[in-house]
């Protein structure tokens, strides 16, 4: 199992938990996903403490990437980051799907955070067609 773990946050619980769905199957279950969506009672948003919670979850060592859907998921996962001070927890700045996939498929072949972060963020300028 890779040492990198991945954090999804998405304002949405079913879209998070959809896509942690995917990325396990595409990587054999070899990386450390969490999910932080929606709120703590189930409605859409962001919540802090699910975010920090699930930095905690995926973390097994060798540091955790955070990919964000879109406006204050970005924002609270800004504010739980500064508040862990932790170097070895990033957030990227990445297409969500494609972002977390390419993080995912590197993730499994035991790549380091840097690595498995600049996969997220060239997600963005890969085709479809």
């Amino acid at each position: 199992m890779t040492d990198v773990g991945i954090v999804l946050v998405s304002h949405s619980r079913d879209l998070a938990q959809g896509l942690r769905t995917l990325m396990d199957q595409l990587a054999a279950g070899l990386v450390p996903i969490a999910v932080a969506g929606g709120t703590e009672d189930g409605g859409l948003g962001t919540s802090y403490e699910l975010i920090a919670a699930a930095v905690a979850e995926a973390d097994r060592g060798g540091g955790v990437l955070v990919v964000p859907d879109l406006g204050s998921s970005v924002l609270t996962a800004r504010l739980v980051l500064a508040d862990l001070e932790r170097e070895d927890v990033l957030l990227v700045d990445a297409p969500f799907v494609e972002g977390a996939i390419a993080a995912c498929v590197l993730a499994s072949t035991g790549a380091d955070l840097a690595a498995v972060a600049e996969a997220a963020r060239e997600a963005r300028g890969i085709p479809k067609f």
